[in-house]
């Protein structure tokens, strides 16, 4: 057992100057120099100590412990539990509990020694909170580890529970293919273009061999499309890219790199580009479905307290900003 394992969290009083308080009544001994993640992980296992022990982790915790992308998230989220129908439900401030759905008992899973729900509750929970956007992004990074069974799924589509509609739409929009949260959003603003691709196609030089595998190649056409996210910036990686882009140079394909900033702040300038280049003439329409997808997402300011209002009510509390 590690030294990080046997550092117990403990209910009662809290004294600041040995103690870091997790909640109400909660708290985990001070050990300087953990990272961020481990001092999470601590907080998990202490919000144990005050769930019953049918709790399990769920929404934006459950996947974040999958270790799937995520959504921009606004610096403060509620810690997520579900729990069996009969158990109690207990109130701390940044804890939200909801119901475990009998059919999942059999589905139960551990992932870092904690209990997580089942990743299409995952999924369906957190279709009841968030937009299309956001919800696109989890499913296409579920469905990129292998953490979705599609007969399940299509069975779970064809029922009535609360977030089902949200998550059929973000289910038959992604494509699973998307190795970044910004990839998906690349792909889903040529969706909302209506500018057909070919995701993670592999491009071949002249003599036929694989030189690239590009985010998007754009059908019917030598356009590659792609996401260009701070990683690509590193060291190791920007050398790497910058030799992909020699390799490129040799072939007939035209490379066109995006940002986050680009398609959240600039969409306009960006599809003038796009439908220009592919002989087009711009559709506004497609520019206003774009900026609604947006704006309800946690990309955008108004998307965020959104759902931080929802989240608020849900808990029957005004500020949990000071919790874990």
């Amino acid at each position: 057992m590690s030294d990080l394992d046997s550092d117990l969290p403990f209910r009662g009083e809290i004294h600041l100057h040995r103690h870091r308080r997790v909640n109400h009544g909660l708290g985990v001994t001070r050990r300087p120099g953990l990272s961020r993640r481990q001092e999470h992980m601590r907080d998990l296992r202490a919000y144990l100590l005050v769930v019953p022990p049918s709790a399990r982790f769920t929404h934006l915790t459950g996947a974040a412990l999958l270790g799937w992308q995520l959504p921009k998230l606004p610096e403060q989220i509620p810690v997520f539990v579900a729990v069996d129908r009969n158990d109690r439900r207990p109130r701390r401030p940044g804890l939200l509990c909801s119901r475990i759905n009998p059919s999942a008992e059999r589905h139960r899973r551990r992932r870092h020694g904690l209990p997580i729900d089942d990743p299409l509750e995952i999924l369906l929970r957190a279709a009841r909170d968030l937009s299309l956007l956001d919800m696109v992004v989890l499913v296409d990074s579920a469905r990129r580890k292998g953490d979705v069974d599609p007969a399940r799924m299509e069975a779970l589509l064809d029922s009535r529970r609360p977030g089902v509609v949200m998550l059929r739409e973000a289910w038959r929009r992604s494509s699973g293919q998307s190795e970044s949260a910004g990839e998906s959003l690349l792909q889903q603003f040529h969706h909302v273009l209506e500018i057909p691709f070919e995701p993670q196609s592999e491009i071949c030089d002249r003599e036929g061999r694989v030189v690239a595998r590009a985010d998007l190649l754009i059908t019917g056409t030598r356009f590659l499309h792609e996401y260009d996210g701070a990683y690509h910036r590193s060291g190791p990686q920007h050398r790497n890219d910058l030799r992909r882009e020699r390799d490129l140079a040799s072939t007939s394909y035209v490379r066109k790199g995006y940002v986050l900033d680009d398609l959240l702040n600039h969409p306009a300038a960006v599809m003038q580009e796009m439908d220009q280049a592919l002989g087009r003439v711009p559709d506004l329409r497609r520019l206003r479905r774009w900026k609604r997808l947006v704006d309800n997402s946690l990309y955008s300011e108004a998307g965020r307290e959104r759902v931080l209002n929802r989240w608020r009510r849900s808990g029957a509390i005004v500020d949990w900003s000071g919790s874990a």
